[in-house]
């Protein structure tokens, strides 16, 4: 059972758990049971869709109590060994809201009751845990919006008032971006140490290893294009944003004005998808008529290229030296320092 002020993230969160259940072999059901917001089950409706999970809803019904009982006749007949209630929510507390969630829960007897708190309203979600902690007993918190300025610093007073772990992170606005938290994780990133198992985690479930083996054999044997440098881009794009995976490396965030834009990578995306077999192969073919074409097919202009082209080129040297030299990783990134990450142009 799903609980929480509205805009806290309940519903997508909901379809967030339900995704991460289904990786882990459980076939989940998505139960409607937000009555009163317009367009909460379509909203639904619509993020089941995408993940291909199943939506129980009854357009017809107030009575959040008789749809549960539904939902989970539903169930059972559909073979589904989760059911989540994606319940309704207010904007502020109220003795309505909470009285319609007691009878919910005493009607439908979850096995958890899981409070879904906005990470970025600070001292707000600590009263609004606490609150909902009284009234319904919940089993554990799930923090959304870590993925912003904030560094989750509520998830320590959210902890502390309630006395109930914290289950979850939502990281994104993926449908994928959901993650099991882990305190001591949470902690480094806190303390702006990072959190570079999360990265190698995130790295293992995005990453198809057949496609990096055949990757690394044919760079073996000729040097980088832009056919593979986008293979790689669209692996690390399943990763979540670039920025966000920042964060989590350690010492990225003392860098001051490291600021990565995540559109730039659809538009080198465009780019590379605009040009010729042979021009993605050999980048010395790109003369200015090529170029203005590339620009007006991927809706770029002729200088983004020219800064893509430069910036690609640099990756293509840098690739080459560490392919030809012992320890030319180890020696690449000795010679790195801040003003260069700086002024590092994607």
């Amino acid at each position: 059972m799903m609980v929480g002020l509205q805009g806290s993230g309940k519903t997508t969160t909901s379809g967030k758990l339900a995704n991460l259940l289904r990786k882990q072999g459980k076939n989940p059901l998505l139960v409607a049971c937000d009555v009163y917001r317009p367009a909460a089950i379509k909203q639904l409706q619509v993020v089941g869709k995408q993940l291909n999970i199943p939506v129980f809803a009854n357009e017809t019904s107030k009575d959040v109590v008789h749809i549960a009982k539904q939902a989970m006749s539903t169930a059972i007949s559909k073979l589904n060994d989760v059911i989540i209630l994606d319940t309704a929510g207010r904007l502020h507390i109220d003795e309505e809201l909470m009285e319609e969630l007691k009878n919910l829960k005493a009607n439908s007897k979850p096995h958890e009751i899981l409070l879904v708190v906005d990470s970025m309203t600070g001292q707000d979600a600590v009263n609004v845990a606490e609150k909902f902690n009284e009234t319904l007993g919940i089993d554990g918190v799930v923090l959304t919006k870590l993925d912003g300025d904030t560094r989750g610093g509520a998830a320590l007073s959210v902890k502390k008032v309630t006395n109930r772990p914290i289950k979850f992170a939502a990281t994104g606005e993926k449908l994928s971006d959901i993650e099991v938290f882990h305190p001591e994780r949470m902690a480094g990133r806190i303390l702006g140490m990072g959190d570079i198992l999360s990265v190698i985690e995130k790295a293992e479930e995005a990453f198809d290893l057949e496609e990096a083996e055949k990757l690394e054999k044919q760079f073996k044997k000729k040097e980088l294009d832009l056919d593979d440098y986008l293979a790689q881009l669209r692996q690390v794009k399943k990763m979540g944003s670039f920025s966000s995976l920042l964060k989590m490396i350690p010492g990225m965030n003392q860098i001051k004005d490291l600021k990565v834009d995540d559109k730039e990578f659809e538009k080198i995306e465009a780019i590379i998808c605009s040009m010729t077999k042979k021009e993605k192969q050999n980048t010395r073919l790109l003369n200015a008529s090529r170029r203005q074409r590339i620009a007006r097919g991927s809706g770029t202009t002729v200088q983004d290229i020219n800064k893509f082209i430069k910036s690609f080129e640099m990756t293509q040297k840098m690739m080459k030296q560490m392919k030809n030299n012992k320890g030319g990783m180890r020696k690449m990134l000795n010679g790195i320092d801040e003003n260069a990450l700086k002024n590092f142009k994607f």
